[in-house]
């Protein structure tokens, strides 16, 4: 990725965990990142990066003045979606249903961030590029590729993104995808959205990050030598070889061996 990022599209997927160095150690030996603990500038925050590109970031729980949460939040990977404007973007927010979280701040020069929550309850973030435009790889081996939203209102949820940001949602005509919900930016499907009632019981509205990767059976073994867990063993779908992955601290994300799209004869 060259150039920011066109509002409405996923830039940005970070990791709140209490042991940082353990999920660097654990993402970094699983996807090829390179990653160590940020300054202390920046809360310790990590840019994780692959062949010399930012693909994602990691950081310890904490709270505002830097001491130990009590209880513990959830460890959780965060999806940031682009926008120009995070101030004009949270203007519209409260006024289709949602919550503004943290925000709208300055993060040094790279950029604007605010983080809110859907009307459904997921949790998601803004961000307004300054020097930093998001992921500079994705699509490749260890790359974010997908992001997905699960939601136990899927019409509000369209009527929300869409009144925040400038995107548009549509059923997917992916064979054996029935029901399958894409967000769409200019007409190109930039992030999909599917119903809880898919999912475990109990799971909450979340946005959910898929990784392509060469062989996702491969990965889903990997990660279980290395403490994590598998939520959703490796299947096949029409877009490809899919498994659901927990890491050893509970942050949920996928894996895809993405296939090719078929070319018009």
């Amino acid at each position: 990725m060259n150039g920011p990022y066109k509002p409405g599209t996923p830039c940005w997927i970070d990791l709140m965990v209490p042991d940082q160095q353990a999920a660097l150690d654990f993402y970094c030996d699983l996807l090829g990142w390179q990653g160590e603990v940020g300054p202390a500038e920046t809360g310790g925050y990590s840019v994780c990066t692959l062949k010399g590109r930012p693909v994602a970031g990691i950081m310890k729980a904490s709270n505002p003045d830097g001491t130990v949460p009590d209880p513990m939040p959830p460890t959780v990977w965060t999806t940031h979606l682009s926008t120009d404007s995070v101030d004009a973007a949270l203007k519209s927010v409260t006024d289709a249903g949602g919550s503004v979280m943290m925000g709208p701040m300055d993060v040094m020069d790279l950029g604007r961030m605010a983080v809110l929550a859907d009307p459904t309850g997921a949790v998601v973030g803004l961000w307004q590029p300054g020097t930093f435009d998001g992921a500079g790889i994705v699509n490749e081996h260890g790359a974010l590729i997908w992001n997905e939203l699960s939601t136990g209102d899927t019409a509000a949820a369209s009527a929300f993104y869409s009144a925040v940001l400038p995107v548009t949602t549509a059923t997917t005509e992916i064979p054996g995808a029935e029901g399958y919900i894409e967000f769409k930016v200019d007409g190109r499907a930039v992030a999909g959205m599917m119903d809880l009632s898919a999912l475990l019981p109990g799971t909450p509205p979340n946005w959910l990050p898929y990784f392509q990767v060469d062989d996702a059976d491969e990965i889903q073994a990997a990660a279980t030598r290395a403490g994590g867990t598998v939520l959703a063993p490796a299947f096949d779908m029409a877009v490809g070889r899919i498994a659901v992955l927990a890491d050893p601290q509970g942050g949920v994300f996928a894996v895809i061996t993405a296939k090719a799209p078929e070319q018009p004869a």
